[in-house]
C-alpha cells in the first residue's frame, strides 16, 4: 500500500531542505516536472574552480516524496561533480526500475518502500534529474566561457 511509503522519516525529511531558495546568479539551472502528479523541482548550481558544486539553490513545489528527495539531494550535493550527480541520477533510476543496486547516496534507502510503487518513481527522481542537468549546464557554460576568454 502506498501509505507504507509516507513514513514519519519521509515526512521529516520533506521539511529539512538546507537550500530552499534559488541562487541569485546560478551557473546552471534545470527544472523538472512530474507529469503524473505535477510536482516541480528547480535546481540552481554554481561550480567552484575544480568543477564541483559550490552552491546550490532549490525551488520545490512538489508532493511529499518530491520534497523529501529534494532535501536528500540538497544535503549531499555540495562538493559533487556533474559526473557524480549524473551517476547518482542514473543509479537511482536503475534502482527504482529494479535493474540496479541501492545507489551510493547517503540516506537513499529511505525510499525502498516505494520500489513497487512505480507511479511514485518520477517524484523521487525529480531533484536528482534536475541537479544532474543543472550541473552539466554549468560545466558546459563554464567551458564555453573559458574558451571565449582564452580565444
Amino acid at each position: 500500500m502506498s501509505l507504507d511509503l509516507y513514513t514519519p522519516e519521509i515526512s521529516a525529511l520533506a521539511i529539512g531542505n538546507p537550500y530552499p531558495e534559488r541562487l541569485a546568479e546560478p551557473a546552471g539551472t534545470a527544472e523538472k516536472r512530474s507529469p503524473i502528479c505535477g510536482s516541480r523541482v528547480t535546481v540552481d548550481v554554481a561550480l567552484d574552480g575544480d568543477g564541483r558544486v559550490a552552491a546550490l539553490g532549490t525551488q520545490v513545489r512538489a508532493c511529499l516524496l518530491g520534497q523529501a528527495s529534494s532535501t536528500l539531494l540538497a544535503r549531499h550535493a555540495i562538493g559533487r561533480t556533474p559526473e557524480e550527480l549524473a551517476a547518482a541520477r542514473d543509479s537511482l533510476t536503475a534502482w527504482l526500475a529494479g535493474t540496479g543496486d541501492v545507489p551510493d547516496w547517503p540516506g537513499i534507502a529511505i525510499f525502498a518502500p516505494g520500489l513497487r510503487l512505480t507511479a511514485r518513481h518520477p517524484s523521487i527522481r525529480l531533484a536528482f534529474e534536475a541537479a544532474a542537468e543543472a550541473a552539466a549546464r554549468a560545466r558546459a557554460d563554464g567551458t564555453r566561457a573559458a574558451a571565449t576568454v582564452t580565444a
